[in-house]
């Protein structure tokens, strides 16, 4: 089985030696150590990151990466079959995303949900600041979001 030191992961992966250290103490990649103490990696190591990379990129907190990474098995390296399940776990999540910012982006020119950038038409969207109640932030974005 061929072990990887971390700098050849760090080459490998693209990822920083400092975040695949940051990886390993959250649980998310193992390595091994040699006598001399130094990490070795198995090469699976270098899809895991890869797993990672993209789950943070569809906004997936490293708690919600590490309870998956959990589920594949540690004894090979994950299949296609295990990543599809994963993945499609997530489907109604990343829909969700989608329609926010689709949402984003047919209301950016105006009133951005209220946050409140226009105060010109604020009256007209949100009257005596209906949205307020919903909390801070841009609350028409969100799911369930809509005229006050």
């Amino acid at each position: 089985m061929t072990q990887l030191t971390i700098g050849q992961v760090a080459e490998r992966s693209g990822v920083s030696t400092s975040a695949i250290r940051f990886y390993e103490a959250r649980g998310l990649v193992a390595a091994t150590r040699t006598t001399g103490n130094q990490r070795r990696y198995d090469a699976g190591t270098l899809r895991r990151i890869a797993f990672v990379r993209a789950a943070q990129r569809v906004g997936l907190t490293l708690e919600e990466i590490g309870e998956a990474l959990a589920t594949l098995p540690s004894s090979r390296t994950p299949t296609r079959a295990d990543w599809a399940r994963l993945s499609a776990s997530w489907r109604s999540r990343l829909d969700a995303q989608i329609e926010r910012i689709e949402r984003l982006r047919d209301n950016l020119d105006g009133c951005i949900g209220c946050g409140c950038l226009s105060l010109s038409t604020c009256a007209l969207n949100n009257p005596g600041d209906r949205a307020a109640v919903r909390g801070p932030g841009a609350v028409f974005l969100e799911p369930g979001g809509g005229a006050a």
